[in-house]
């Protein structure tokens, strides 16, 4: 099964494509960091980006799912980010690059986990704050920026997803998923 990530800009409506391709019958898995986030804002803690060991905990998700057999009605999956944003995060936070999150890097590179093509939903022209996402649009477009520059210099290929509905940009990830 060939295993896609959707990457792009905070508030360019990754979450609401994935809920689509998931509706459609494909394997899904949700952003790790917006789970780590809900949970330790659970347990009290309002902002657990601030924390270096934030990222490992991503890694962890990350690496879990990557390893689940995917059970889907189609043949594709589709990862809502993945360890590559999690390094261009790490970086955007100002935390050092882990070990754990070097060597989850390698592995994936290394398996060839995910397609190299990487799906980059465009911004909407507008990011939405949330309790997870506290950053406004000039400084997503900065995040975005980071976000490509860091899936090129790990020698993945970026398929622009431009900003437009939902059905047609779901529409086109499956016509390039199709043609990969």
């Amino acid at each position: 099964m060939k295993r896609y990530i959707l990457t792009g800009t905070p508030g360019s409506g990754k979450t609401t494509i994935l809920h689509r391709l998931a509706a459609l019958g494909h394997a899904t898995v949700e952003e790790a960091a917006t789970a780590v986030i809900a949970a330790e804002q659970a347990r009290g803690e309002d902002e657990p980006w601030t924390r270096p060991s934030f990222i490992d905990q991503i890694v962890a998700l990350q690496r879990r799912a990557s390893l689940l057999p995917p059970a889907a009605r189609r043949g594709w999956q589709f990862f809502d980010r993945s360890p590559v944003c999690t390094h261009a995060l790490s970086t955007f936070a100002g935390h050092p690059i882990s070990p754990a999150l070097s060597a989850e890097i390698e592995r994936i590179i290394r398996e060839g986990v995910y397609e190299r093509d990487v799906f980059f939903v465009r911004n909407l022209g507008f990011c939405e704050p949330t309790a997870a996402r506290r950053i406004g649009f000039e400084e997503s477009l900065v995040f975005e920026r980071l976000h490509e520059e860091t899936y090129r210099a790990f020698g993945y290929r970026i398929v622009d997803v431009p900003a437009g509905p939902v059905d047609g940009r779901v529409a086109a990830i499956e016509a390039a998923a199709g043609a990969a």
